[in-house]
């Protein structure tokens, strides 16, 4: 079979995007907000497709959706700040979620080393200049060289069947 071949599936009945989030919906995933600074402004959206890609060299991959109005000048800026919520910052993930408006207003962060924000209180960040962007679907596939990282000992904030959720307690060091 050739890669991209056209394959009946259950998804093709009228009821299969509905299918397809459902499931996918099962698998629980952390939260987190992507960052840059474009011309000088922070711009940030949520995220919960964000994965470890590479260790050498150290890679990470993100999607975000094409109907994002913030990811089109994050690649602008040419780098890009994956802050990875702790359980107690689900607020910003519905904020950094709806599109427009000043999602900083009133957000302490400080600039990572490519110059995105790293939000406060955020349990890890991943500090990304960008490497490659490739079409997906309704989405984007991108990948960030990881150029800075660090994590705190906080609980993750995890977002399940459509809602944000966290675990119980944090694992130990």
């Amino acid at each position: 079979m050739t890669q991209g071949a056209a394959v009946p599936t259950a998804l093709d009945g009228p009821d299969g995007e509905s299918l397809f989030k459902s499931v996918m919906g099962r698998f629980a995933t952390g939260v987190t907000v992507v960052t840059a600074v474009e011309d000088g402004v922070p711009v940030g959206f949520t995220c919960q497709s964000f994965v470890s890609l590479s260790i050498s060299p150290p890679l990470v991959a993100l999607a975000p959706a094409k109907s994002s109005t913030s990811w089109p000048r994050m690649v602008t800026a040419g780098a890009f700040c994956v802050n990875v919520l702790s359980r107690e910052q689900a607020a910003l993930g519905d904020a950094f979620a709806v599109s427009g408006g000043d999602k900083f207003a009133g957000v302490a962060w400080r600039s990572a080393v490519t110059g995105a924000p790293v939000l406060d209180g955020a349990l890890a960040y991943v500090d990304c200049s960008l490497e490659l962007v490739h079409d997906a679907g309704d989405h984007e596939l991108v990948v960030g060289r990881v150029v800075d990282l660090g994590a705190t000992d906080a609980a993750p904030l995890v977002y399940y069947c459509g809602r944000f959720t966290g675990l119980v307690d944090p694992p130990a060091s």
